[in-house]
């Protein structure tokens, strides 16, 4: 319930949909902050550490992953870029999972369909 509320508290205050947020954490990490993947992503909102390096430098200090203030600013920051640069808020869950170029590229992928699936069908719960 803390992390709920972090994520959607930093959510509202980077001008993200919560109720996206939350979702997109739910499905990364059941909004677990002590989640890490066989990939080294870190968190409730399940960030790797060259995502955390680049999101420092958009919000101007240094970033923990394993600070739960901190990994949701990751995540929340990275939906914000990709909900500005995608063409719908699918085409940004599916960026967040499996990168906004490669899906600009190559579509997306069966797992992604499934992931985005999910994450929409969360976000409608919360909305």
């Amino acid at each position: 319930e803390r992390m709920r509320d972090i994520i959607a508290a930093t959510a509202r205050a980077n001008g993200v949909d919560p109720a996206l947020a939350l979702a997109v954490s739910y499905q990364e990490s059941g909004w677990n902050q002590g989640v890490v993947s066989v990939a080294n992503a870190v968190g409730a909102m399940q960030v790797i550490p060259t995502t955390t390096d680049w999101i420092s430098g958009v919000v101007g200090r240094r970033l923990n992953p394993l600070d739960a203030r901190d990994n949701a600013t990751t995540g929340v920051v990275l939906l914000k870029i990709l909900t500005q640069a995608a063409s719908s808020d699918r085409q940004a869950v599916a960026g967040y999972y499996q990168g906004l170029r490669s899906v600009r590229e190559n579509g997306m992928y069966p797992d992604t369909k499934r992931y985005v699936a999910n994450v929409m069908a969360l976000k409608a719960r919360w909305s």
